[in-house]
């Protein structure tokens, strides 16, 4: 069995940071060998940052290099399947980002796409993409890790735990990522992103909600799954005049700026997921449990563990509080070890240790599939006005 796991990671912006945060603390040996990035910039700044042996701009040079266990594909979403495919028939497990695939345009698609391409081709194309990788994960036998760090958040892995131990019956669950907008400049645009809102943010409570639901299947030695979708979407900050929008970093094009899903499972019980891009005064990131026997409330962000409180800025210019929050004065509750509460180490270290040990892991193929069909799902019952089955 190896004893060490040597990476190779695609892209170098914001989830790079995150993911070296968790390989930097992993328990598991890691090899950080080649960086790929489009820039030479970007190759510099993340070889002398998270300490990789060197950096290309080719991702051939990843594919082609027989040293590497695994390509971690930390690119812009409608990059992914091709990245995802090309690994794993190059004999590499993969790391994959989320969202892990979605629908941003073909040749011949009238534009803007979020407005003018019907949901129902986008959600069938969805499944499209979705079976071609299972195919080739089929074939080549390689795993597909998502990266989705809600799951691994220790507030929702002691849920899970809890959920396990006691064989509670989940009736209803509500979770929610929200904040102010985005700093990408592309976010309004769907053939960049895939979606709006909830396809960058709501994924995220979606992603633990149908993790803490699986655990109850497991429990109970049961298969519980959705079984319907209702979604709803907003475009709120179109109607703001420029004054009005000052505080608001949403600028949406073609894509939603607030959206809402709300799920039935086989057995009856409810989950509502709620992502917006209105909140001001932080990122606001929680999991609400109800059930027979227990009632859990996982905060991510914002927690207590910490509080602030300042009458000017001086001196703070390089220090990060939280995300999206414009100001530091006054009374703030500052993120503390965030790449710890939100889960990005832990992700990190069942992935290698999924590698080493030749498991599954927390974070597998299955979830990611069913949070992109959910997501898509909500979009084409928010076009059609009713409810879409999946079972």
């Amino acid at each position: 069995m190896k004893d060490i796991v040597t990476i190779g990671v695609v892209g170098a912006a914001r989830a790079l940071e995150l993911h070296a945060f968790g390989y930097k603390r992993s328990n598991i040996p890691c090899r950080l060998k080649t960086v790929m990035a489009r820039r030479p910039e970007q190759i510099n700044r993340a070889v002398e940052l998270y300490g990789f042996e060197k950096g290309t701009t080719d991702f051939e040079d990843l594919l082609n290099d027989p040293e590497i266990d695994v390509i971690d594909i930390c690119t812009p979403p409608y990059v992914h399947k091709e990245g995802i495919i090309k690994a794993m028939k190059a004999g590499k497990h993969v790391i994959c980002e989320k969202p892990l695939v979605g629908y941003f345009g073909q040749p011949g698609d009238p534009e803007p796409i979020g407005e003018k391409v019907s949901k129902k081709v986008m959600y069938e194309y969805l499944l499209k993409e979705l079976e071609d990788i299972a195919k080739v994960r089929k074939e080549t036998g390689k795993k597909l890790m998502y990266a989705e760090n809600f799951v691994y958040a220790p507030a929702v892995l002691k849920a899970g735990e809890i959920i396990r131990a006691r064989k509670s019956r989940i009736l209803y669950m509500k979770g929610e990522e929200s904040l102010k907008g985005s700093s990408s400049p592309v976010a309004g645009e769907w053939k960049k992103t895939g979606g709006g809102i909830f396809m960058r943010n709501g994924v995220h409570p979606l992603g633990a909600i149908l993790y803490l639901k699986e655990q109850e299947s497991l429990a109970l030695g049961r298969n519980i799954t959705v079984k319907s979708v209702i979604g709803d979407m907003g475009y709120a900050t179109k109607s703001l005049n420029e004054h009005e929008h000052r505080h608001i970093e949403a600028r949406p094009q073609d894509v939603e700026d607030a959206g809402t899903a709300i799920l039935t499972f086989t057995d009856g019980s409810k989950a509502t997921i709620i992502s917006t891009d209105n909140l001001l005064g932080g990122s606001k990131n929680y999991v609400e449990i109800y059930a027979n026997d227990a009632a859990i409330n996982c905060r991510l962000t914002m927690n207590d563990a910490m509080e602030t409180y300042m009458v000017d800025d001086e001196g703070m210019e390089g220090v990060y509080l939280s995300e999206m929050l414009p100001i530091v004065t006054g009374w703030n509750k500052p993120f503390v070890a965030d790449e710890m509460l939100r889960g990005y180490c832990n992700e990190i270290v069942d992935f290698m240790g999924a590698v080493l040990e030749d498991r599954e892991p927390e974070g597998c193929f299955e979830l990611a599939a069913q949070v992109m069909k959910v997501t898509y799902a909500a979009y084409y019952s928010a076009e059609e006005g009713r409810r879409i089955d999946l079972v």
